[in-house]
């Protein structure tokens, strides 16, 4: 709350002050929305917002927050609801993705983790393509919210498997119970931004973890 919702406000209240013209706000596609149904996938912006942790409610006021200083003050605002965001540079640690997570253990020849059954869905979407959207933002979208995601939906296993195959790996990860609060399908449909910013994701899955994979490697490299 501190950090999502309080920090959020003094940018916004420096902006007003400094006369900045434009806010930005990251906000997550993946917790804003909760727990839909499997018919709405890939979820739009029209998704009714039902947020199931206090991450999610932090970043659905953030939101609601720049929408109210845009309308209060000269300061226009847009809010671009992220999926999974994955790619170079990310830690493997504290409260990474599991992307960088995995990245981290294979490379090292650790044992990953999944929670769960491993069916579970996520949207990943490469931190290029979601910079390129930041920019694609600040001369367009002026008052409303994207969704930031590729679309597709990707299991946990399948992503595993991608990941260890690009690294030579063929065993299997080991398996723990599934986590309290955690969705179980996630996917976001990009076509409002599409259509109103110019953009959509450029960089297939397969493409994005061989990125992330050879940019782990170069650090575990330095660091030998």
């Amino acid at each position: 709350l501190e950090t999502n919702l309080v920090g959020l406000i003094r940018v916004l209240e420096g902006g007003r002050k400094a006369e900045t013209r434009k806010i930005i706000f990251a906000s997550s596609g993946g917790t804003i929305y909760g727990e839909p149904e499997a018919k709405q996938l890939p979820l739009n912006e029209d998704t009714p917002w039902n947020p199931l942790s206090p991450y999610g409610v932090s970043k659905l006021a953030g939101g609601m927050y720049v929408n109210t200083y845009s309308s209060l003050y000269d300061l226009k605002g847009t809010t671009l609801a992220l999926s999974n965001v994955y790619g170079p540079r990310q830690d493997p640690h504290g409260e990474a993705g599991v992307v960088a997570i995995f990245a981290g253990k294979l490379l090292e020849r650790e044992p990953c983790t999944i929670y769960g059954t491993g069916m579970q869905t996520r949207d990943f979407v490469y931190v290029e393509d979601v910079a390129s959207a930041f920019v694609a933002s600040i001369e367009n979208g002026d008052g409303k919210l994207f969704n930031i995601g590729s679309g597709i939906e990707t299991s946990i296993q399948h992503l595993y498997k991608e990941m260890a195959l690009a690294v030579g790996i063929d065993s299997d990860p080991e398996k723990e119970a599934e986590r309290s609060g955690e969705i179980e399908r996630s996917s976001l449909d990009p076509s409002l931004a599409e259509k109103i910013l110019g953009w959509k994701p450029e960089t297939s899955l397969r493409d994005g973890i061989h990125s992330t994979l050879e940019w782990f490697e170069s650090k575990k490299d330095e660091n030998s």
